[in-house]
């Protein structure tokens, strides 16, 4: 794989950062498998519609949902399967037996190796 530019560096960490946000990444998950309307993805995740709007737009802006017109509908769906890849394999990542028993992200319990070369 080839050496990302400093400007794909920053786009790259930007997706991490939105997908970063609970409530954005419910919304990612939610349009993993299927198209759904702005009412529908407020509903499942308890938000307001302008809420869900407003994360959909930063999402769309970086690429991580597309929008669909259907008349006056609009329905969201991933925008392409990279980013459905990606996160598929997150999702396994997480749900798999592991070996060893890890805590949460930042907890003291992980492996000697986890903290080498931090600073």
């Amino acid at each position: 794989m080839s050496q990302l530019t400093e400007a794909q560096l920053v786009d790259v960490a930007e997706v991490f950062r939105l997908l970063g946000e609970p409530n954005r990444l419910g919304i990612v998950l939610a349009c993993l498998n299927e198209a759904r309307g702005v009412g529908e993805i407020g509903e499942a995740l308890g938000l307001s519609q302008s809420l869900t709007s407003h994360h959909l737009r930063l999402l769309r802006t970086a690429r991580i949902v597309r929008a669909t017109r259907q008349g006056r509908h609009v329905a969201y769906t991933i925008d392409d399967d990279h980013v459905r890849d990606v996160l598929r394999n997150m999702i396994a990542h997480f749900v798999e037996p592991h070996e060893h028993a890890h805590g949460p992200a930042g907890d003291a319990g992980g492996s000697p190796d986890e903290s080498e070369g931090e600073s």
